[in-house]
């Protein structure tokens, strides 16, 4: 037990996420891409859009044919022809002249500009005038403006949105290389916890953890898979370990991770085959007694049972290392808001403390008052809106005090 709460900070176990693999790859219909992850690099084959195209409505000019145009002394050009949408034109524009075209229209060879048809006035089937003068590439996007050839349009570790995969079927890609979805299991420990269609004795609680934990995968876009409750017998929680670890690419435990006699999660895993305990004690609260162990390349935690506390570090601590797996280039960053505190604030120095806060609109921006309440409570999260993340050199924040909010 000499590895027992040797705490590490936040950022040591932030750290140990290298440790981990990307899930390997498989390709994908475009189709099927969104919110999975680019496992290699797209490379533009081709210029994008491909050739100049106009962004209104109006005619296709030489902008020089427009310079010094206005309402008073209109610049007058002789109309060569129109452009049909999804045509090559058939004719370079010569000097002088115009040539009507349609938002999304190619412009001829010749043209730079297109003049909005507001800014003009036809004086008959082929002459128009020019109220507005106009810049090169003014109204076009130019053939290469949005990527060229040869350029990385999406990095390996892209996070697929609708957009990149828009970008993506623009550049022809009927398929993509994607990382597998990685599948979490999830295993609720204790003799006190009872499945959610049953009433609770007295000293029972029915599973919390593996719903809320449960939902923390899926808003990752990941796989999660309850085992089910197991109670407080080693060979029984390492059978259930072993099952979990031979078809899932992470596995987390709750409960069994702090100290008292029958708290035997790190003994189990440290007789797992080819498994090593990396972490067990972080210097953050709540989630202090939390457990990292590397079964073989599979990361398995060791997550309080205290749901609060469970809660915080999944979302602080594990959703790192899942983006890891998944193949991010880079964790998800946390989304922070602006708040200034509506109370004082305590905080032990040499520790990172996450307080839970509801988010008001106060007079010159967002409130944040603390959420009071025991880690056992999960009102505190029902009702928080963030996280207040003080650091580890900080006693507190005092009232007024503007900081940054963590969104839950």
């Amino acid at each position: 037990m000499s590895h027992f709460f040797k705490v590490k900070t936040l950022d040591e176990v932030l750290a140990l996420r290298q440790q981990f693999l990307p899930t390997d790859f498989e390709t994908v219909d475009i189709s099927a891409s969104f919110s999975r992850i680019l496992a290699k690099d797209l490379t533009a084959p081709r210029d994008l859009p491909g050739f100049r195209r106009a962004t209104m409505d109006g005619f296709a000019v030489n902008a020089a044919a427009t310079f010094g145009a206005s309402e008073s002394t209109p610049a007058w050009l002789e109309i060569q022809g129109s452009i049909s949408m999804g045509r090559v034109p058939d004719f370079e524009l010569a000097p002088g002249r115009a040539a009507r075209i349609a938002t999304g229209g190619m412009l001829p060879r010749g043209a730079d500009a297109v003049v909005m048809v507001e800014h003009t006035q036809t004086i008959d089937d082929t002459s128009v005038e020019i109220y507005k003068s106009v810049a090169p590439l003014q109204h076009v996007i130019d053939a290469d403006e949005d990527f060229r050839s040869g350029d990385v349009v999406l990095p390996a570790g892209t996070f697929i949105r609708p957009q990149e995969a828009g970008l993506a079927a623009g550049m022809g890609f009927s398929t993509l290389s994607v990382h597998r979805v990685p599948t979490v299991g999830i295993i609720s420990t204790g003799d006190e916890i009872i499945p959610i269609d049953q009433e609770p004795s007295p000293g029972r609680i029915r599973d919390i953890n593996s719903y809320t934990l449960s939902g923390f995968v899926h808003e990752a876009h990941a796989t999660a898979v309850r085992y089910g409750i197991t109670k407080d017998d080693p060979d029984r929680l390492r059978a259930v370990c072993e099952k979990a670890l031979a078809r899932t690419d992470m596995v987390l435990i709750s409960g069994g991770s702090s100290v008292g006699t029958r708290d035997f999660t790190v003994e189990v895993l440290s007789a797992l085959p080819d498994t090593r305990i990396l972490v067990h004690g972080m210097s953050v609260s709540p989630g202090k007694p939390t457990i990292l162990a590397k079964s073989g390349s599979t990361p398995v935690w060791g997550l309080p049972g205290q749901v609060v506390s469970a809660m915080v570090v999944m979302k602080m601590v594990v959703m790192p290392f899942l983006n890891r797996i998944q193949g991010y280039g880079a964790p998800r960053p946390l989304v922070r808001v602006p708040a200034k505190l509506t109370r004082n604030v305590a905080s032990a120095q040499g520790r990172r403390d996450f307080i839970r806060v509801t988010l008001t609109d106060g007079p010159d921006g967002l409130a944040a008052k603390p959420v009071l309440g025991k880690s056992g409570l999960i009102r505190t999260m029902v009702h928080a809106d963030g996280l207040l993340d003080i650091k580890e050199n900080l006693e507190g924040l005092e009232k007024n005090t503007w900081t940054r909010v963590i969104l839950l």
